[in-house]
């Protein structure tokens, strides 16, 4: 409804009129009462007020400005950081809170390092912070791409066959959400309670190997079906999203994974947190054999970073120790080969088939093992950790790792083949045909699983942050 409205003008004052009354009654629905949105409206005003300050005093009171709105999110969120008496004692909405939170810096930030003076409009900014497309779950998009789609005045065109791929798109989202994710979900909810209740030891390892492999697809399934719903969403009000995943589990490291999986995330850390620090530290060290270990260290931060951004508990801590070690060790092993081999023959290394279809399954697998902080508390993880015995959990692990190996290698392998299939100068399953055959079989698939299981598809694990 709200794309339709949207384009019934081509003027950037109607279409940012549509975005913004829709973004303000999607809060207003997802709320209890009105109460609930003043904390919400009292963070945008007192960042639009620091993002103001900041426009006048540029570097000279960027610090000040980043410090207050990240004490403030980090307040509404609740972190532990804080006595638990200082928490509001009512309850308000933080949906979003977190994509806000990033949006937020990235305009002060931008504010303060451009060389011309130009404040960003109470309204639009507004209709940036609350863009109902990317306020539940992302994707995190820059100010200026934002701007330059939603008040062009000449909207990027929106022809038949881009409608098409976009509604092909939300089927194909809404069957990963609805149906993939939901079968996953199931499975795995399955796995769980084998793994703690059953007597048998034989059960126990399956369910463990079951429980391990699942989580990630299902993740991957509920997170990247619904970006593909509300990236096809804002094309149709013509508006570009950047994309968020790029086939994540085809990555040959932990550092590539990352520069594929929840891609603006990544980006942007990289952006604001990797290469700051990197400049900083590079600009008092001298040491040019000190120099290679800085990008460790300021990966193992950013990374980390992302754990303690998913939520305020103790386990997301350690899910960010596991992620900044995961890439931070990717990052020691390349400079060791690369120092070792030199930088031909590691390249010449990493190139070959074995080496990359290996490294891929233990891609695969050293994220699964991290999403355990993930979705698990303290108690839980005693109660998996306790259902086995340290040699089996080891033989889970290298089992997943072979099989990860294996099965996405083959992947890999039967992608090319299909897609070596042309009709004419693309690729058939590329083709219009073979679209609309493929969106009508989902989107049937989808309506029929949902009738005959009557079941709600799990919620959007993302909305959580």
């Amino acid at each position: 409804m709200v794309a339709a409205l949207s384009n019934l003008s081509r003027s950037p004052r109607w279409r940012g009129a549509v975005l913004l009354s829709a973004s303000i009654a999607v809060l207003v629905m997802l709320a209890p009462g009105p109460l609930a949105l003043v904390p919400l409206a009292a963070f945008l005003l007192l960042s639009y007020g620091t993002l103001l300050v900041v426009e006048r005093k540029r570097r000279s009171a960027l610090a000040a400005g980043v410090i207050t709105i990240v004490i403030a999110y980090a307040w509404l969120k609740k972190y532990t950081i804080f006595p638990h008496q200082a928490f509001l004692p009512i309850a308000y909405v933080t949906l979003g809170l977190s994509y806000i939170f990033f949006r937020v810096l990235h305009l002060v930030i931008e504010t303060a390092e451009s060389d011309e003076a130009q404040v960003v409009p109470f309204v639009r900014y507004l209709s940036y912070m609350l863009n109902f497309t990317t306020l539940t779950s992302g994707p995190i998009q820059r100010y200026d791409e934002f701007a330059r789609d939603q008040y062009a005045r000449e909207p990027i065109e929106l022809d038949s066959s881009v409608v098409g791929l976009q509604l092909e798109r939300i089927v194909r989202g809404f069957f990963k959400v609805n149906v993939l994710a939901m079968v996953l979900d199931l499975l795995r909810k399955e796995a769980l309670l084998e793994l703690v209740q059953s007597d048998s030891p034989t059960t126990r390892l399956a369910s463990a190997f079951e429980l391990s492999i699942i989580y990630p697809l299902f993740l991957y399934a509920n997170f990247s079906g619904y970006i593909d719903v509300v990236i096809a969403l804002a094309r149709l009000m013509r508006v570009r999203l950047p994309e968020n995943f790029d086939r994540p589990f085809s990555a040959a490291s932990f550092l590539d994974f990352w520069n594929r999986w929840h891609i603006t995330l990544s980006s942007w850390l990289k952006t604001y947190v990797y290469n700051s620090l990197l400049v900083a530290m590079m600009r008092r060290v001298s040491s040019a054999a000190v120099q290679p270990y800085l990008g460790v260290f300021g990966f193992f931060v950013t990374f980390f970073l992302v754990g303690i951004w998913h939520g305020r508990t103790s386990e997301f801590v350690a899910f960010g120790l596991l992620q900044g070690g995961g890439v931070a060790i990717n990052k020691l092993w390349q400079v060791f080969l690369t120092q070792n081999l030199g930088a031909k023959r590691y390249k010449a290394l990493s190139r070959r088939p074995i080496y990359v279809m290996f490294a891929r399954g233990l891609t695969f697998t050293w994220f699964a093992f991290t999403l355990y902080w993930f979705w698990a508390d303290w108690g839980q993880l005693h109660q998996i950790a306790d259902a086995l015995d340290a040699p089996r959990w080891l033989s889970v692990w290298a089992g997943i790792w072979v099989l990860a190996t294996l099965v996405l290698q083959a992947w890999e392998w039967l992608r090319a083949a299909l897609l070596s299939i042309a009709l004419g100068p693309e690729p058939l399953l590329a083709s219009r045909y073979a679209r609309v055959v493929y969106a009508s079989v989902l989107g049937f698939a989808a309506f029929m699983v949902t009738i005959v299981l009557n079941q709600p598809a799990p919620d959007i694990i993302y909305k959580a942050f």
